[in-house]
């Protein structure tokens, strides 16, 4: 089982390392093969939780050790907590939910985090991996999301 490492009040880029949207244990060999598990943020499809399962996303996370990882619950609050006792430990739960503040409670209580919103993500599914193009538009991605939020050389290319 992969956990969420680090602080996620942290002050660099929201806190985590810029987050990738997996969908499948395909996509995820070719990542862990790619990039350093503190490199990147593992996030599940939105809405993940309602049509995968809590179960199944920590199945697929557990392919990827060492990575932090998210599974989005959409708005749904029943998902939220199932995915808490499931041991997500980085949930998703979006458009402002009655239930967020309560889940989030309960989820400090089990050193959980539930974001209100999901964190800007590249998405593997609009990239073909075996084409270099595809490579070369994550690898930039890469070293843009890698970049300090003071660094200004990519705006002076």
């Amino acid at each position: 089982m992969s956990v969420v490492r680090g602080d996620f009040d942290a002050p660099a880029a929201g806190g985590w390392p810029p987050a990738i949207t997996i969908r499948s244990a395909a996509e995820l060999r070719w990542l862990v093969g790619e990039v350093a598990p503190d490199q990147v943020l593992l996030l599940s499809a939105p809405g993940a939780a309602g049509f995968l399962g809590p179960q199944a996303w920590r199945a697929l996370a557990a392919l990827a050790p060492g990575f932090a990882d998210a599974l989005c619950c959409g708005a749904a609050a029943g998902d939220a907590l199932a995915a808490l006792r499931a041991g997500c430990r980085l949930v998703v739960l979006e458009g402002g939910c009655a239930a967020h503040a309560a889940l989030s409670l309960a989820a400090a209580e089990v050193g959980a985090r539930v974001l209100p919103a999901r964190p800007p993500a590249l998405d593997l599914q609009t990239l073909d991996l075996r084409r270099p193009f595809a490579r070369a538009k994550l690898s930039e991605w890469r070293a843009k999301a890698a970049a300090p939020a003071h660094d200004t050389r990519a705006s002076l290319r």
